[in-house]
């Protein structure tokens, strides 16, 4: 299997974006965000895996098989990778240590991209070293119809001066800039998808169909009792 470092080298010259979770399971709502993005911004989206999640409960299916399903559900296209670079670091997953990581690899001449939901990029300062992650990347939210999220003075200030006047800020720089995508709303959690598998449901229409048709994947789902 390819590693994330040479996963995709024909995107090179393309931003690079990272969605990052627990993936616990994939669904069709993860997937649907990581094409809006990687269509809006040109860009190859890294589906990246957390070892040890600081803002949820630690996953319920091992790394190994999270991965398998990631792979599984990609299959058939190489816009969207999975970079498991997180799930290989010990300790928790922190952004700003993951970026760090990526610029190393890629160069400073690399335009990488976070992408945050809207609800997420208002909490940013309670993220570690929150302020670096603007250095470090692009950061790129993306929003629902409708829905506003507060924010802190704090935020406001430090994102005033960053925001592009157009996506291809984002590929002349390699990091700094703000920007926001309107993303297709599917009302779907992984909560919701673990709860019908555990009662021995079998949720073709939210996940992936090469998850559902392989029982053997979505075992640790499954309700034992």
């Amino acid at each position: 299997m390819p590693t994330p470092s040479n996963v995709g080298v024909g995107f090179a010259s393309q931003p690079i974006a990272i969605l990052g979770g627990t993936f616990d399971p994939v669904h069709n709502g993860h997937l649907r965000v990581a094409w809006e993005a990687a269509e809006a911004l040109d860009a190859q989206v890294r589906l990246m895996p957390a070892h040890v999640p600081p803002h949820k409960p630690a996953p319920l299916a091992s790394a190994a098989q999270r991965v398998a399903m990631l792979e599984r559900a990609l299959i058939g296209q190489s816009r969207l990778v999975v970079d498991t670079r997180e799930l290989r670091r010990e300790g928790t997953s922190y952004t700003v240590d993951t970026l760090r990581d990526l610029r190393v690899e890629f160069g400073e001449a690399q335009s990488l991209i976070l992408l945050v939901g809207a609800d997420a990029f208002g909490n940013l300062p309670t993220w570690r070293e929150w302020r670096q992650l603007f250095r470090l990347a692009h950061i790129v939210m993306l929003t629902r119809p409708g829905r506003t999220e507060p924010w802190s003075g704090e935020l406001i200030e430090e994102v005033a001066p960053r925001r592009a006047r157009e996506p291809r800020e984002l590929q002349t720089a390699s990091a700094g800039k703000v920007w926001s995508i309107p993303v297709t709303p599917l009302d779907i959690s992984a909560t919701q998808v673990r709860a019908l598998l555990a009662a021995g449901r079998e949720p073709r229409w939210l996940m992936p169909e090469a998850l559902v048709s392989d029982p053997a994947i979505l075992e640790p789902y499954r309700d034992r009792a």
